[in-house]
């Protein structure tokens, strides 16, 4: 291979947003020890949308919450960009979970007292910045919200209220945006609403999404599955279907 043709398929390669190397998160001591996360060496590309998948008590939660830096690994290591998370205080740690990671978890954790658009840029005032206004009415364009703004989370269906809170995990402008089931608490027309709206962030804002759920119809709106089983990643999945999901899962018992 020439050197050119080497440079050209180097440039060609996608960007990982995050990626961990020999993750292993251990609970307990002795006969008490459980192995949450066992060697997981995985990674997540920027601009996409992924999925983690497996049955309770696969790792899945362990493993987002460790690589969005929210717990610590027993050992290994996790990266988002270049960043080691090991390697960084708590402070740099702290920085760098609210300038360059978005959350969105089942519970919507909005403030009542505020309305929409407050709750959305709520994370750019407690960092004292102003933030992108164009980005952030993309955001709440994209997410469905021009007409929601002034509402509060009472006012808001679910479905409303999850949006409002992925227009927050997006309104920062994060290098990647981590969900722990983000449609766990919704309905599913609720739930389809949200995902259509995460959907689009990735296609139309290039965000990238890493996702854990238990639902196959949920998976099927990401661009790849990751598999966990006893810790492990077991198997993968491009261009998923919910009935692909589905009989892949009944491999692992869920």
């Amino acid at each position: 291979m020439s050197t050119l043709t080497t440079a050209a398929s180097t440039l060609a390669q996608p960007s990982v947003a995050a990626r961990t190397v020999g993750a292993t998160k251990v609970y307990g001591r002795g006969q008490a020890e459980v192995r949450a996360l066992d060697d997981v060496t995985v990674d997540f590309t920027m601009g996409r949308f992924t999925a983690i998948m497996g049955p309770s008590g696969s790792g899945k939660s362990t493993l987002l919450h460790c690589i969005a830096g929210l717990d610590s690994l027993t050992s290994g290591r996790a990266f988002i960009g270049d960043a080691d998370l090991s390697t960084l205080s708590d402070h740099d740690l702290t920085v760098l979970r609210r300038d360059r990671i978005g959350f969105v978890f089942q519970a919507y954790n909005l403030i009542p007292t505020l309305s929409a658009i407050d709750n959305v840029t709520l994370p750019l005032r407690l960092a004292g910045r102003k933030g992108d206004e164009q980005w952030i009415r993309s955001v709440v364009t994209t997410m469905g919200l021009s007409d929601r703004l002034r509402h509060r989370p009472a006012e808001l269906s679910g479905g409303q209220q999850q949006r409002v809170a992925v227009a927050r995990a997006l309104a920062t402008r994060p290098a990647i945006i981590f969900g722990d089931e983000p449609t766990g608490n919704l309905d599913s027309r609720a739930g389809a609403e949200v995902l259509t709206f995460m959907r689009r962030a990735v296609d139309d804002m290039g965000q990238t999404i890493v996702m854990v759920t238990h639902d196959p119809t949920a998976a099927s709106y990401s661009d790849r599955i990751v598999f966990l089983a006893d810790g492990r990643v077991v198997d993968e999945m491009a261009n998923p279907t919910a009935d692909l999901v589905l009989e892949r899962l009944k491999r692992f018992g869920e």
